[in-house]
This record gives C-alpha cells, structure tokens and sequence, in this order.
C-alpha cells in the first residue's frame, strides 16, 4: 500500500512523538495504531505494523536510559527470557484473532491498560511495596516478577498500544518505584518481547512495510530525545500525560466501533 506525501508526514510525526512517549513512559502505539487505521490498514495489520515501526525506537529509549540500569542485571537477564517466551504467546494469539474481533476489543484494551497505570501508584503505597536488596534475593519475589511480566508480555505480544504502561505498573507494583529506572527497565523489555512478536508478525504477512520503515525512522529519532525530556519534564507531568492519551485514545476507538 502507498501513501500520499501528507500521510507520510503523519506516519513520521506520529512515530516520532509514539518514541518519545514510549520512551518516557509508554503509550506510545496509542497515536501510531490509530494513524495506520486513518491510513486504510485493519486493526491487526495497523497493530503489527506499529509493532515492526516503533520497535527501533526502544534502542534509542533504552540507551538514553543506560545510566539507571548499571545495577539490574538481574532484572534484565530473567525478565528478558521471560519476555521473550511471553511475547511469542501472545504474537501467536494475535495470528489467531480474527479481525473483526480484534478491532472490538481494541478500546477496552487501552482502557484497561490506562487504567492500571492510573491505579499503580494508590495501590503501592497501599500495600506499602519497597524492592530492596532482600527481596531481591527471595524466591517467591522472583516468582511474581516473573509471572507479571509473563503476563504483561503476553499482553505485549498481542496488542502493542498500552503494553509500556501495563509494564510500567507491573514494576511499579514490584516496588520499583523509581520511574526512570523503571523506564529503562520497560524499554529493554519491551525490545526483548517485540523482538520474537517482530518476527512472528513479518513472516506471517501482517506488516505493511513502507509504513513501518518510514515510521521506524521517526521512532528512533523520538526514542532518544524522549528520554532526555523525561527527565527535563519530570515524572507528575509524564504520567498526566499518558493518562491522558490513554483515556482519550480509548473513548475516540470506542466511539468508532459503536457508530
């Protein structure tokens, strides 16, 4: 499929704001999966496709978050593997959806996953969660990491709008309640899931890739320099913004799916 020189303006600029969204704090496919269906893509084309284009743009996120990360090889190394696993699930369920439904379940996904990031900082301080070098040690608090993330990457896999936010609270619930650490954390995990859901999505025909190379150029850009505003911003405004985006996002596909 070709596009005109304004979509491809579009497609660009969407691209590069999703990175530095992602970047700061996730949500980013919120704006790249909406512009690929203006463009004339089904939703589970639009949503590999997004998927393929934002991908690069994490490597510049995770890089300009490099400095929080020096301590978390062990976050890194098990949740990476269990991304990847999970990340292939929920590729393969992707595959499997059929269209139609895919796209009824889109709004209720971004609200879900908006909404869980709107809840994670009450329910922290409710259940009063600190990550510290003990916990660390325990098994059974490996045994929730992992089983959050397997989750939240299954979730990825399937749908990539949200899933940044959905890690991101996952974190956040763990006690890792440094949200710039918890960015590059989200970052290296979000490439590692998108890696195998990349794959699985190019060989089974779901990309557009005119739209998803144009866009990834966008996405790199906007990956680095989001993670130098994330810190400019601070973290109140980032999460506003998110919430914002979600919600906005969500009541405008609702909206579409119900005329």
């Amino acid at each position: 499929m070709g596009f005109s020189l304004l979509q491809g303006v579009v497609l660009f600029a969407s691209a590069f704001v999703a990175g530095m969204i992602n970047s700061i704090a996730g949500g980013g496919t919120l704006l790249t999966f909406p512009a690929l269906i203006w463009l004339g893509l089904d939703a589970k084309e639009a949503n590999a496709t997004s998927t393929v284009a934002l991908w690069p743009g994490l490597i510049g996120g995770l890089f300009g978050f490099r400095r929080e990360l020096e301590k978390s090889r062990p976050l890194l190394i098990r949740l990476g593997l269990t991304s990847l696993v999970g990340g292939a699930c929920g590729a393969a369920l992707l595959i499997r959806t059929p269209s139609e439904t895919f796209a009824r379940l889109v709004p209720f996904l971004i609200f879900f996953a908006t909404i869980l990031f709107m809840a994670q900082e009450p329910i922290t301080r409710w259940l009063r969660l600190e990550t510290t070098a003990a916990d660390a040690r325990r098994r059974g608090w490996w045994t929730g990491a992992i089983l959050f993330q397997f989750c939240a990457a299954i979730y990825g896999g399937y749908f990539g709008a949200g899933n940044g936010i959905l890690m991101l609270s996952a974190l956040g619930l763990l006690g890792i309640n440094d949200i710039h650490r918890a960015n590059g954390l989200k970052n290296f995990l979000g490439l590692t899931l998108n890696s195998i859901a990349l794959v699985v999505f190019a060989v089974s025909g779901l990309v557009s890739w005119p739209q998803a190379l144009l866009m990834a150029v966008g996405a790199i850009l906007g990956g680095y320099y989001g993670a130098e505003m994330a810190r400019k911003l601070g973290r109140t405004f980032v999460r506003r913004a998110v919430i914002l985006i979600g919600l906005t996002i969500g009541c405008l596909m609702l909206w579409r799916i119900s005329r």
